[in-house]
């Protein structure tokens, strides 16, 4: 089949694209402008691309392709979107694609929540393959060893990401009830797109909709650390519920009790071991997983409970655990630096990049950075990017979730434009309010003058063990190699 992706040029449609053609189709795509790494790597893939063209969808009077893909992005008014709607050809969303293509008639395993979800399908992916059931996979990410977020299935099993943000410009449901999961994983449900969502409540509803797919035979693994999923929880009949985290009891299926923890180095990751004292309903020792933090202990139980309940053996589970590659961007450290203190003694400078920017992301994040680097000063550097980070929705969450930090820099929000003033997250205020409390915080009006600020401050206070946090979901604007760069040359 020939088949067009229109917006090819982000991450997710970008894999779709290579899915699409590894699986025997003619692919071809465009959006506005192609930039790498996206654009290297679809002409790696043999990918032919270029920038939005009516002709691209009719040429001299004849279809080009048999089926059209939209992306989420992509509005009314586009030269292509408006040429496929005038003839009448054949459209649908990213989301039904990947249903139509790759997910129908497959036992799906979805990933949904707020927060943790690439991680979380990462994780059960990475278990499910070691233990040679070929599954597919489907993540908007990149895993720490550089395997890109898809892969064809070789088997009956597919791991996706499911996102609770809008479908298309013609779908506005959420992408993942197009994905019809028989095994859920739902890490926490707690308010977020504050841009589509009107409140708790509206947000709450999506997930609600996600269980009545859930069909007699299928499993959900669900975190009872966060309020909102034993809230959705309640419409579910308890029978195919699991309950995990630090301190969930539920029906008793997985549970993993508080214990001390202990830092461990293994293959250039900070890692932490937590004796898990009833884990698969047995005593089976210690989990070993190649990241930090608690939220991210109980993103490895979601997974292996999900795994577990698919027949795989406990110990091919611990052992994927152990050699799990991580995440790129998330707690990814970019770069450390050793430079001599004032008693001649070496002092680290570590430079982490991580995607969180929900408050809780941040909270949490903050938290297992502190965990692992007790001894560190942590500055922080935040740039408000997201849809639900633009607005002032979160206004005092931000300030609870950066009270903590040894110094902060933040950036005014980007697209400032794009928000109505009234809504707009208040960056000037918040930064005034975290110096109030005691959180010694600077205001920037964009990420070159933050990082300038950066500069100057590591420059004459750089005597200090220091763990620089990155925040944001997009590229900071490029600061990070910048940033990257001025450590290798800080003396």
């Amino acid at each position: 089949m020939r088949i067009h992706l229109i917006g090819v040029g982000g991450a997710a449609m970008g894999n779709l694209a290579a899915m699409l053609k590894q699986d025997g189709h003619t692919i071809t795509g465009s959006d506005q402008a192609l930039y790498p790494p996206m654009s290297d790597r679809l002409i790696e893939w043999g990918i032919e691309a270029g920038e939005f063209d009516s002709k691209r969808i009719i040429n001299n009077g004849k279809p080009q392709s048999d089926l059209f893909i939209v992306g989420n992005v992509i509005s009314r008014g586009n030269v292509e979107v408006e040429e496929v709607l005038n003839h009448n050809l054949p459209l649908t969303s990213m989301s039904a694609a990947l249903y139509q293509f790759f997910l129908q008639g497959r036992r799906v395993q979805v990933i949904a929540g707020t927060h943790g979800k690439t991680t979380t399908a990462f994780l059960l992916h990475h278990i499910l393959d070691q233990a040679g059931l070929g599954p597919g996979l489907f993540v908007g990410g990149i895993r720490g060893d550089g395997h890109a977020g898809f892969s064809l299935p070789k088997s009956n099993f597919f791991v996706i990401e499911g996102d609770e943000y809008d479908t298309a410009f013609f779908d506005k449901g959420p992408k993942f009830l197009h994905y019809r999961p028989t095994d859920l994983v739902l890490t926490h449900v707690e308010y977020d797109h504050a841009d589509i969502y009107e409140d708790f409540d509206h947000y709450k509803r999506s997930f609600e909709l996600l269980l009545r797919w859930i069909p007699s035979n299928g499993n959900v693994a669900a975190f009872a650390g966060s309020s909102g999923v034993q809230s959705v929880m309640n419409k579910l009949p308890a029978g195919c519920i699991s309950w995990y985290g630090p301190e969930g009891i539920a029906n008793g299926a997985m549970l993993a009790e508080k214990s001390q923890n202990s830092r461990i180095v293994n293959r250039g990751y900070s890692t932490y071991r937590r004796e898990a004292k009833r884990i698969f309903l047995s005593e089976i020792g210690n989990i070993e997983v190649p990241f930090i933090g608690e939220h991210n202990t109980a993103n490895a139980l979601g997974a292996a409970l999900i795994a577990q309940r698919l027949g795989v053996a406990e110990t091919k589970i611990l052992d994927a655990l152990s050699t799990f590659p991580g995440v790129l961007r998330r707690q990814q450290i970019r770069k450390k630096t050793i430079i001599v203190n004032q008693n001649s003694e070496p002092t680290e400078i570590v430079f982490i990049e991580d995607f969180a920017h929900h408050p809780t992301a941040v909270k949490l994040t903050y938290d297992a950075v502190k965990q692992a680097y007790p001894n560190s000063r942590i500055i922080g550097l935040f740039e408000p990017r997201s849809a639900t980070s633009h607005r002032n929705t979160f206004q005092q969450d931000y300030l609870n979730s950066f009270t903590g930090f040894d110094q902060l820099f933040l950036t005014n929000i980007y697209n400032l434009e794009k928000v109505a003033a009234d809504q707009r997250l208040n960056v000037p205020l918040l930064v005034e309010s975290l110096n109030q409390v005691g959180t010694e915080s600077h205001f920037s009006n964009s990420p070159k003058e933050l990082f300038e600020q950066l500069c100057a401050y590591l420059s004459s206070n750089k005597k200090v063990p220091t763990v620089i946090l990155a925040m944001s979901n997009g590229s900071f604007v490029g600061v990070y190699p910048q940033i990257d760069k001025f450590l290798d040359q800080l003396k």
